[in-house]
């Protein structure tokens, strides 16, 4: 096992050890000599990285992908931790062990493979049964199914991350549908389990997480249109209206057309898919910039470029809350708006409400100008 791992990094320490590279550029300083700003990582996290002397001598060793051991000074740049590279050398896979590098769902994917498969066998329509069935027996589909990401980096990108994403709107789907008398649950779950199955050949996951040439040219979502007209191929029974109507929940996901979608959701269940792809994923967005934030000090997280805002990390915040004894709380940092054209608004009147809420608006003030834009 390799040590220290991203997240057991501390400030103002020298440190060697080993990471996988995800970037690297070579950038030019004013004296006109060049340096390497770099973007480290293992199974816990990333690290920005800058290498400023004897560059030359290693700037051709390595490439992105590669492994790498460093020597370097931890330090805080930005509120947020950062290596200054004093040697570096590239590793040779035969020094590595690829779980410490990659990360991972913390579920066994055989078992989320055996709850997929179990889902799929309780299906009443046996048209949605057979095409499914078809995709996940093939034994390509079902290696890549089991280990593929949902996404490069936004959401659930880990290992075994989309099954673990199709699992939870199997549940989301199984809970919400009944709720909804004219939602069919057999439909919501056939989108369920095929509208991202387009991205076990739109990612490449291997070392480092990237698109495919496949993926950069063609789309997951084209992907999987081509997929299931391969897998029609042998169920000539398949209703043509039910093919429309599996072919628009994919295509539709997105449920928007900014969004990637071909075309908007125009049905329940396609509605209704979207709304559950969105919030899963959305959800599981939050929780990742949680649990991996880098921020050193403050109650939020750095801005998240996929969800417009920073994200308030509770457990930090409401340890700075007022004691019982009613001793003033401690000030919690908050990252600053982004620079606006025109003056901030106003700040609003506080909400009546509990001293928790009062004190989560407090915290929130200088957050508004992002709400406002």
């Amino acid at each position: 096992m390799k040590s220290p791992y991203v997240n057991e990094l501390e400030p103002n320490k020298v440190v060697t050890g080993s990471f996988l590279v995800h970037s690297k550029e070579v950038r030019t300083k004013r004296t006109g000599e060049i340096y390497l700003s770099l973007l480290l990582a293992d199974r816990t996290g990333e690290l920005d990285a800058k290498m400023w002397d004897n560059v030359a001598e290693v700037v051709d060793a390595f490439d992105r992908d590669d492994f790498v051991k460093v020597k370097g000074l931890i330090q805080i740049f930005h509120n947020r931790p950062q290596l200054t590279v004093h040697k570096l050398r590239r590793m040779d896979d035969s020094e590595v062990d690829y779980s410490d590098y990659f990360p991972s769902s913390r579920r066994d994917p055989e078992e989320m493979w055996g709850e997929l498969r179990a889902r799929v066998a309780a299906l009443a329509d046996p048209h949605l049964k057979a095409l499914i069935d078809a995709m996940l027996d093939d034994p390509d589909i079902a290696q890549r199914y089991r280990r593929a990401p949902a996404a490069k980096q936004i959401h659930h990108a880990f290992l075994g991350g989309l099954l673990e994403h199709v699992l939870s709107l199997c549940a989301l789907a199984s809970t919400v549908a009944p709720h909804y008398p004219l939602i069919d649950g057999d439909l919501l779950l056939a989108g369920v389990v095929l509208h991202d199955i387009g991205k076990i050949y739109e990612l490449n996951y291997e070392r480092g997480f990237s698109y495919s040439t496949e993926g950069q040219l063609i789309g997951h979502i084209q992907i999987a249109l081509r997929m299931v007209a391969d897998k029609l191929r042998g169920l000539p029974d398949f209703p043509p209206p039910l093919r429309s109507l599996v072919e628009h929940m994919i295509l539709s996901h997105h449920g928007h057309l900014e969004f990637g979608s071909p075309k908007l959701p125009m049905f329940p269940e396609a509605l209704l898919l979207h709304y559950l792809d969105d919030m899963d994923s959305k959800m599981e967005c939050m929780r990742a910039l949680i649990e991996n934030d880098r921020q050193v000090d403050g109650c939020f997280t750095a801005y998240n470029g996929a969800l417009e805002r920073p994200v308030l990390k509770m457990d930090r915040y409401r340890l700075a809350e007022p004691a019982a004894s009613g001793a003033p709380a401690a000030t919690a940092a908050v990252p600053p708006p982004p620079p606006a054209a025109s003056p901030a608004p106003a700040a609003r009147p506080a909400p009546a409400g509990s001293p928790f809420a009062s004190k989560l608006f407090e915290a929130l003030q200088p957050a508004l100008p992002l709400e406002e834009k």
